[in-house]
């Protein structure tokens, strides 16, 4: 396996390849993406343990919507047993991708572990168990430096875990490995994946004021409360859809020749 470095702009070309693949295949991609968002509820639910067991699965289930990508990008309709590609290439394999949840979900516990100590845990419950957003909680300094310690953290956090479950599943790296070289090429191309985030966000913000202004338009502003939460979920579909070819671009195997960042740009080795 070899790092590849990518220039920063095929950061874009990643998220534009997201939403064409998505739209080969949008009812397979959509329904699998939907499927993933009621897994994870769904495991969240258990008494006690729920959020530790989604924040496991997580890993696992991410894989199964790259695999999916990767279905579609090839021209084949990827079925709804995908999701579950992690539990059907053996139980080593198995066994690695519950290892590397167990992982994640350590990790993500330690984040919200700092931010309790600096608001007595308001933040980490509200995420972990949900409640009411009050204005006077929102308010509240520690309430918001909690929020912010906690965002800083994650970005180095979600770095480790961006490509793991694909280099567990692809290439066989033992967990604890995936997680550093997940760092390590989040970080030699980091230009690439600052771009590729700026690309998204500018998405989500432009079709955000196409739907408040068509509703305003229409004479029906109370209509994009009812139209934007679908609307962020297709988007939340297409951004997964995208998450492969950050993948793919990235690492190759010994055997292959350097890969082809999107749009046959040229990737460099390190």
């Amino acid at each position: 396996m070899k790092l590849n470095i990518v220039p920063a702009r095929a950061g874009f070309a990643w998220a534009r390849a997201g939403v064409r693949t998505f739209w080969r295949q949008p009812l397979a991609l959509a329904g699998l993406f939907f499927m993933f968002i009621s897994l994870v509820s769904v495991a969240s639910l258990i008494p006690y343990v729920g959020s530790v067991v989604a924040l496991v699965l997580l890993p696992a289930a991410t894989l199964g919507l790259m695999a999916a990508t990767r279905e579609a990008d090839q021209g084949r309709f990827p079925m709804p047993s995908i999701l579950i590609t992690a539990f059907r290439a053996g139980r080593p394999q198995a066994r690695s991708m519950l290892l590397l949840g167990a992982f994640y979900a350590a990790g993500f516990l330690g984040v919200l572990g700092a931010s309790a100590m600096i608001d007595g845990g308001a933040f980490a419950r509200m995420y972990l168990v949900g409640g009411e957003l009050t204005p006077e909680l929102l308010q509240s300094s520690e309430f918001q430096n909690a929020m912010w310690v906690a965002m800083a953290l994650y970005v180095p956090f979600s770095m480790m875990f961006w490509h793991a479950p694909a280099l567990v599943h692809w290439h066989g790296i033992t967990p604890g490995k995936s997680v550093f070289f997940s760092f390590v090429a989040c970080k030699r191309n980091l230009g690439a994946f600052a771009l590729y985030l700026l690309s998204w966000l500018g998405l989500f913000l432009g079709v955000a004021m196409v739907v408040m202004v068509v509703t305003v338009a229409l004479g029906q502003p109370g209509l994009m409360n009812i139209l934007m939460f679908p609307t962020a979920m297709l988007l939340a579909a297409m951004f997964f859809s995208s998450m492969w070819f950050t993948f793919r671009d990235s690492f190759v195997t010994d055997e292959e020749a350097p890969s082809q960042a999107p749009d046959d740009e040229p990737a460099a080795n390190p």
